[in-house]
This record gives structure tokens, C-alpha cells and sequence, in this order.
């Protein structure tokens, strides 16, 4: 029993010890990738070890394309975009849960509802309505669209409605207005679910391409994916060195926000979980 138990787990183990590598694989070729020249990076057998190009591929990207700026308008985009989602579904989120009002549990269907929309039958009418404003090629076009989300409403109200309401009452009690419970208790308290939020709405609207695509057609204004996108282009010599290169310029504010703030990340998931 002991050995069979014992080749069960090297079994388990090894296994997972696969799906790491084959996991972790495509993003240190990407690194390696990205210092190689093109030549090298088709070189049979392929090179698994760093070289020294990865500034000359920096440099010939910059020549090429506007990195610098795509990368400055979607640090911008993303910035906004996140930090006003997390407040604005704070807010619905602990409406939602800790007050009672007429119609509040139709509006929440209807708010959960609309998660079930697919976002490519919006997009005719967001366009209509965003040329209308005059808003191509700005940052708001794709900043505004995707505020409150439905999923950001529902993950903070799962979350705040664990909250002792006999916190709130006794502030109230205090003479503290609703805002100031909301500021001074709500959202110190929400800290986790907040930062895991955070981390998912920056994530996705880095990766935001096909809105991006459409209502932002002046490459000045282009986010960092459209521009990646652009450079393996049909019809143009691609470098692929450069290309390596722009992509991990762009996964480096990810990983960033996500070494900052993942003491909070698996607390603020599973946070909801659990009512109070």
C-alpha cells in the first residue's frame, strides 16, 4: 500500500512538474525570444539561452512603430479605466448589498442579465453612438464604454455583503453620513476584494484589442495590442525579434501590479465565499 501510495504521488507530482514547463515554456521562449536577432530565433536546433539584441530590437521597434506612445495610451486607459471601475462598482456593489429599496432585486437581474449579452452586439450602436459624441480617437471612447461593469457590481456586492451591517448601523448611530461610512468604513474594509478586482479590470482592458481596433484608428492614439498586432501585418517584412520585444515590454506592468497587490488577490476572491 505504502509503495503504491508513494508512486500515486511521484505520478502527481510529475505531472505537474509537465504542465508547469509546458505552462511557463511560451513565456521564457518569449523572453529569450526577445533578445535574439531573427536569424537566431529560427536557428535549428533553437536557442534556449539569453543573447544580447534585446536593445537592438528595442531600438529598431521604436524606429518602426510608436511604441513608446502606444504604451504611454494604454498605461493611461487602463489607469483610469480601473480605478474608476473599482469605485463605481464599490458603490453599486454596496447598494446593492446593504440597502433596501423598491425594484433592488430587479435591478440586480437585470444588472446580471446583461452578463450574458455577447459584446460584439454592441459594438454597431457603441460606434454610432461614440462618433456621435465625437469621441474617435480618444482615450474616453474606450475608457467609458466598460464603467460599472456587470460582473465588477455583483463581485462587490458577493463580497461587501459579508460586512456586519451592525458596523454600519453604529456609524450612522455617530451622526457619520452615508458617503462617510462609505469612504471611512466600506472601502478600507473592502481592501481585498477591491485589489482583486483591480488587478482583473486592469488585465482586461491592457488586453483589450477589438474595441481599441475600431474606435481608435490614428496609430498616435492606438493602444500597445493593436500596435503589437500591426507589426505581423500581411504584406510587410516582419521582424520578429522586435515584435518578442514589444511583447514583453507589454506584460511588464502586469506583472508589476500583480507582485504588488497579490496578498490581497486570493482573499479578495474567495472573500465573497464566505457572509457574515
Amino acid at each position: 500500500m505504502k509503495g503504491s501510495s508513494y508512486l500515486t504521488k511521484s505520478a502527481g507530482y510529475l505531472f505537474l512538474i509537465l504542465v508547469s514547463i509546458a505552462s511557463v515554456y511560451p513565456f521564457y521562449w518569449m523572453f529569450v525570444g526577445s533578445t535574439l536577432s531573427d536569424s537566431d530565433i529560427f536557428q535549428s536546433p533553437p536557442k534556449l539561452l539569453p543573447s544580447g539584441e534585446f536593445f537592438n530590437n528595442i531600438t529598431g521597434l521604436s524606429a518602426s512603430a510608436p511604441i513608446w506612445q502606444a504604451l504611454g495610451n494604454s498605461l493611461l486607459i487602463s489607469t483610469i479605466f480601473t480605478i474608476a471601475t473599482l469605485y463605481l462598482c464599490a458603490i453599486a456593489g454596496y447598494a446593492f448589498a446593504k440597502y433596501e429599496f423598491k425594484g433592488k432585486n430587479i435591478m440586480f437581474v437585470i444588472v446580471l442579465i446583461t452578463m450574458m449579452l455577447p459584446h460584439q452586439v454592441t459594438l454597431i450602436p457603441l460606434f454610432k453612438m461614440i462618433i456621435g459624441f465625437g469621441w474617435q480617437d480618444q482615450p474616453q471612447s474606450v475608457i467609458l464604454p466598460a464603467l460599472a461593469n456587470a460582473f465588477g457590481v455583483f463581485f462587490m456586492r458577493q463580497n461587501m455583503m459579508s460586512i456586519p451591517t451592525e458596523m454600519i448601523e453604529a456609524a450612522r448611530i455617530d451622526g457619520a453620513s452615508e458617503m462617510s461610512i462609505f469612504h471611512k468604513i466600506i472601502l478600507p474594509t473592502s481592501l481585498p476584494p477591491l485589489a482583486a478586482l483591480g488587478i482583473l479590470s486592469f488585465i482586461q482592458q491592457w488586453g483589450n484589442y477589438l474595441w481599441p481596433l475600431i474606435i481608435l484608428q490614428d496609430r498616435e492614439s492606438t493602444t500597445l495590442p493593436v500596435l503589437l498586432s500591426q507589426l505581423v501585418a500581411p504584406g510587410q517584412v516582419v521582424y520578429y525579434g522586435q515584435v518578442l520585444a514589444g511583447t514583453v515590454i507589454s506584460i511588464v506592468p502586469v506583472l508589476i501590479l500583480f507582485l504588488l497587490l497579490q496578498k490581497y488577490f486570493i482573499s479578495g476572491i474567495y472573500g465573497g465565499s464566505v457572509k457574515g
